[in-house]
């Protein structure tokens, strides 16, 4: 008798680790799933190229653009030897600017004064989208930087955005080398 129960001891072991096969594979099926949709919202779309982005706007991006820049921003270092962003005058007072070739965004909290910072989100290296009220805005999860020092007003991100030092020449803005 003791054979008996041995034997359907053993069946049912055996069914359990099916049970918890079949189980673990509809898992990781269901997080795959999920994590490739999420994945794909953190990846940049490729649109607009390296124009500028920003200022006190909060419509969608359209195919036409609203103004011609005041002059075309270059790879092509400057006389300081960093790249050439774009036209300062892309960067309004109170707002600021991302330049997605670069991976910069700049602001100007004040008239003059001209603040550059990572456009790569620290929460999973989304580029932040624009920047309004004051704040740098990360569209992919809703992180919220401070136009003025680049720390995290709200997250899911925990981490500031770096610091990046930007200066103006001759009308245009011009990163470090």
């Amino acid at each position: 008798m003791s054979d008996d129960r041995t034997a359907n001891l053993d069946r049912v072991i055996a069914d359990v680790r099916d049970r918890r096969s079949v189980l673990r594979g509809a898992a990781v099926v269901g997080l795959a799933g999920v994590g490739v949709p999420l994945l794909a919202a953190c990846g940049d779309d490729g649109a607009a190229g390296g124009t500028a982005t920003g200022g006190q706007t909060s419509a969608a991006p359209s195919s036409a653009p609203t103004s011609a820049p005041s002059s075309a921003p270059s790879s092509a270092p400057s006389s300081a030897g960093g790249p050439v962003l774009g036209p300062a005058s892309d960067v309004p007072v109170g707002g600021g600017a991302v330049f997605k070739d670069a991976k910069v965004v700049v602001t100007q909290p004040t008239a003059g004064q001209y603040k550059g910072f990572s456009a790569v989100c620290t929460h999973q290296g989304c580029l932040v989208a624009k920047v309004e009220n004051g704040e740098i805005d990360c569209n992919c999860h809703g992180s919220k930087f401070s136009a003025t020092d680049g720390s995290v007003k709200s997250g899911p991100a925990r981490e500031p955005l770096a610091a990046v030092t930007v200066s103006v020449q001759g009308g245009n803005i011009v990163g470090s080398a």
